[in-house]
Order: C-alpha cells, then structure tokens, then sequence
C-alpha cells in the first residue's frame, strides 16, 4: 500500500509539472509564432545610429504567459534579454483578462473565454479564476516582481519619467515599463476598481477588446455601439487621474466619441491604418486623422492585419504611409509582441527596423522620433 501510494504521489508531482510548464509552453509556441527567416544583414551606419537610439514599444502581452521573462527564451517575441539587445528603452506591457473563444476580426460575442482555461492551465491563483479584476492585479504584480529582480522600472508619472530619462542619458541600462489593461473589463462594471488599479500602477487603459463590454462597442464586437454612460464615466474617470486612454480595438463610433469626450490626447496602443492596410483590425484614415488632430499617437504594429506585409520593409511602409497622412510626431512602435501574433523579426532583432527606414530614405530625425521619441514627449504630457 505505501508504494501504490509513493506511486501516485509521484505520478501526480509529474502530472503537475507537466501542467504547469509544458502544456502552456506549447500553447504559447502555437500561437506566438516567429515566421522562419534567413539571418538579416544589417548596415553599420543602421547599427551605429540603432545604439543611439530611444526606442520605445507601446504593447506586448508577455505578461499572459507561463513564461519568465528575466530569461532569454526560445518561446514568443519578447523578454529582458531581448529587451536588452534590441536596444529597447520603455516598454508598455498590456494586462489581457478576456479574450473569446474563436478570435476573429469581425465579430465576437462575450459568452466565452480563453483566458479562464489558461489561467486555470498555467496555475494562476484561484482568485484569478472567476475574477477579471483579479487577473488585472496578478499580471500588474507579476510586472513589479520582474522589475525587483532586474534593471526594468515601472513608471507611474511624469516625474518617475523624467528621472529614468536622466538614469538613461547618464549610460545606467534602465529600462522603463508602463502597465495597461487591453480592454476595461475588468472593472466589472465598477468605476471604483479604476481608482484602485490606478493607485496600484495602472497608467494605460484599454477600453475595449475583442468583444463588446460595460464601456461600449469593440471593432470586433457584435453592437458597433459608441460609448455607454459607464463607458463615457470612465473616461472622464481616467482623465481626472491622469490615466492614459487607449482606443485600440474599439469600435469606430467609440473612438470618435472618445476624442470628443476626452480632455487628454489618447493613443491607439497597436494597430495600422486602413489605407494602407485594408483588414477590419484597421480604423479608416479620417478617424486616425482626427486622433493625430486632437494629440493623439498611433503604434504601428508588426502583424498581417494590421500592416499586411509583415517584412521589415512591409512594417516600413506602413509607418511611412502613417507619417504621410498624420504628420511625424503621431506615429510610434505598437508590436503586440506575443500577443498571438505571427511576426517576422522579435525584440532582438529591432535593428532590422532601422536598417529598413534607412534604406527608405527616412531622415535620422523621422526614425528618432518613430522609435521612441514620440512616445518619450507624449508620456511626459500626459501621464499625471
């Protein structure tokens, strides 16, 4: 009897282990894909000026996974020592709660939701389970422990922020990060968990996702509604505490509710424009327009939907397209590194992006500002 009880003991440690560090290692594999390429050779002028370089990221979902990122990892697009070699300065790092069953770009209804099995898969803690409030506060104390065990900092006002610029500029290799929800739903419908997770670090807040929510229409959602009365109260909510709006994934009549009701500029976390790239994850060119016109910054991400050329010269295009219709100091970086993407180059590898504009004829001055500086000056705005 010991040994059948030995046995099973150690057939359920196995169990688990393989539970808690194989399965969501191949979901993530499968669905965080680095596109296979030849080794990209890149200029020494591009080295040279990439080193020199404030680059800034807008958005990744790195903290979703079962993963650690203080290690280089063979998995996804993005960790610390990615971070490292690619030169990266500030990086956003998105919070996901809520994802549907069958993601698409059309439409999408809230009865389902992936991120419950891979909570439950990955062993988050119980709380996480039945509460998208919970999983908010996991991921953004899963950000605070990273930064206690590396050089990353996070960033919570304009002061913080000009401080890591100075750390930066005197040669410390600092990194900045800022926390954002993609999507609000894990208010729950209360304005009050807005103020907490803000007093905790929140400082980007996504509106809505890949569903329709408390606040509102998504792109992808089933009403195309604009902003509910809980919607516009947290938006007024947000600009009084100094958090930042991001409209990504909303639908087109939130947006141009946003910009209407907000006293702040807003940014578009991660996205293209749909002139370039004519997918239903794109917003139409006067809605970007309007955004830019009112202070607003638009992350140009990495993938097919939203660029449709996903080489380093397709993701080139589509900034110099943004820079043509929104004027230089609009356009920024919005990888949506692992964030169930399929990629062509990973956070290592951003010198491939400079390399590219400067083979397009871009001015150092339009990289600089493209690459980080327009997030730099945005965030010294408008953060509280």
């Amino acid at each position: 009897m010991q040994r059948l009880l030995i046995g099973i003991g150690i057939t359920v440690l196995l169990l688990l282990a393989i539970l808690q560090w194989v399965v969501p290692a191949r979901i993530e594999a499968g669905l965080n894909i680095m596109i296979a390429h030849d080794s990209y050779v890149v200029s020494e002028r591009a080295k040279e000026l990439h080193k020199s370089l404030f680059i800034a990221d807008l958005h990744s979902d790195s903290l979703l996974w079962k993963r650690n990122l203080l290690e280089l990892s063979d998995v996804g697009h993005m960790d610390l020592p990615r971070l490292r070699t690619g030169n990266v300065a500030l990086q956003v790092f998105s919070a996901t709660t809520k994802s549907p069953a069958g993601l698409n770009y059309d439409n999408n209804d809230a009865g389902s939701d992936d991120i419950t099995k891979l909570a439950i898969i990955s062993l988050w803690p119980m709380r996480t389970w039945g509460s998208l409030y919970e999983r908010a506060v996991y991921q953004l104390d899963k950000l605070r422990d990273i930064a206690g065990h590396s050089e990353l900092t996070v960033v919570t006002s304009r002061q913080e922020m000009a401080t890591f610029i100075a750390r930066r500029e005197s040669g410390e290799p600092t990194i900045a990060a800022l926390y954002l929800i993609e999507g609000a739903h894990p208010l729950e419908g209360d304005i009050q968990n807005l103020d907490r997770l803000f007093d905790r670090g929140l400082r980007i807040v996504g509106l809505t996702h890949f569903f329709d929510n408390e606040l509102g229409g998504s792109l992808h959602g089933i009403s195309g509604e604009g902003l509910s009365d809980f919607g516009r109260s947290v938006v007024q909510r947000a600009n009084a505490l100094g958090a930042i709006i991001d409209v990504a994934h909303a639908s087109p009549r939130m947006v141009a509710e946003v910009l209407q009701l907000s006293k702040s500029a807003v940014i578009l976390s991660h996205g293209g424009i749909k002139g370039n790239c004519d997918s239903a994850r794109n917003l139409d060119d006067a809605l970007m327009q309007d955004m830019a016109k009112k202070g607003g910054l638009l992350g140009i991400g990495y993938w097919d939907a939203a660029v449709c050329d996903v080489t380093p010269a397709g993701v080139v295009r589509a900034i110099r397209y943004a820079i043509d219709l929104l004027g230089v100091s609009h356009v920024a970086l919005g990888s949506d590194y692992d964030g169930t993407v399929a990629v062509t180059f990973d956070t290592g590898e951003l010198v491939v992006l400079t390399d590219a504009m400067l083979q397009a004829g871009f001015t150092e001055d339009e990289i600089r500002k493209v690459m980080g500086e327009n997030v730099k000056q945005f965030l010294l705005d408008n953060l509280p």
